[in-house]
């Protein structure tokens, strides 16, 4: 088998550095968008630094009598929130040394992706747009045209054996279940690696820094310097029941 390294991320909105920095080391992404869709989760919301420190913004879904439904089928509850977002990011980057062009394209991709009714289209538009802002050019799939079935790290690891690779790297908090499932990834000559990341500081409108907004507040600040921002906080991953030291 080629070494083949792949990660698998759901699609989250507006995801923070270190999703992005996983995306930028590996030969392809899986978009995981048919699992069951987590209310109130990065799914649905991320954080920007405003002066109070970190906000939430968060795009409305429409969940009643829908328990158990996938990513892929969460529909958006409606398009109001593209105005209260943008007024939002508006009111807090108006600083922002890159705010000036990178705000309008933001607001377009927000607006063309919330017009699709769907919550994995926006997503995904975003991200999109986000890899094209920081040079990322990995290929990226979505699992549910992979046609792969199961549940916990046995799907994972399907995935990997689908996509043809040798290593998967998974954000450290996966650890557990992947620990208890490691047989899955063994019967498939599939090596786990966990993410390991020191956020790095960057410019910010607001004193003192504060980590673990999303990366929209990185673009906004930095601009042309974020992809290498991201990189900065990458450290060697660690195979799967290593312990930091």
């Amino acid at each position: 088998m080629a070494d083949k390294r792949i990660a698998i991320a759901q699609p989250t909105f507006l995801g923070w550095a270190g999703w992005f920095d996983i995306a930028d080391q590996v030969d392809s992404l899986i978009l995981l968008d048919d699992v069951v869709f987590s209310k109130q989760s990065w799914q649905q919301r991320n954080r920007i630094r405003t002066r109070e420190g970190l906000s939430y913004l968060t795009v409305p879904v429409r969940t009643a009598g829908r328990l158990g439904q996938l990513i892929l089928d969460t529909e958006l509850a409606g398009t109001q929130f593209v105005e209260k977002i943008t007024r939002t990011v508006s009111q807090n980057y108006s600083r922002a040394a890159h705010c000036g062009h990178l705000f309008p394209e933001f607001c377009e991709i927000l607006e063309q992706g919330a017009a699709s009714g769907r919550l994995c289209e926006l997503n995904c538009s975003l991200i999109e747009w986000i890899f094209a802002r920081l040079g990322v050019r990995t290929p990226v799939v979505r699992s549910s045209k992979l046609g792969v079935e199961g549940k916990r790290g046995a799907y994972v690891a399907k995935l990997c054996e689908a996509m043809g690779a040798s290593r998967y790297l998974s954000p450290a908090g996966a650890e557990q279940y992947l620990t208890e499932d490691q047989a899955e990834f063994h019967a498939r000559y599939v090596s786990v690696e966990l993410h390991v990341y020191e956020h790095p500081i960057y410019t910010q409108c607001f004193d003192p820094f504060v980590p673990f907004a999303s990366v929209l507040d990185l673009l906004l600040n930095e601009g042309t310097n974020a992809a290498a921002i991201i990189r900065s906080g990458r450290k060697p991953s660690r195979p799967l029941g290593d312990q930091l030291v």
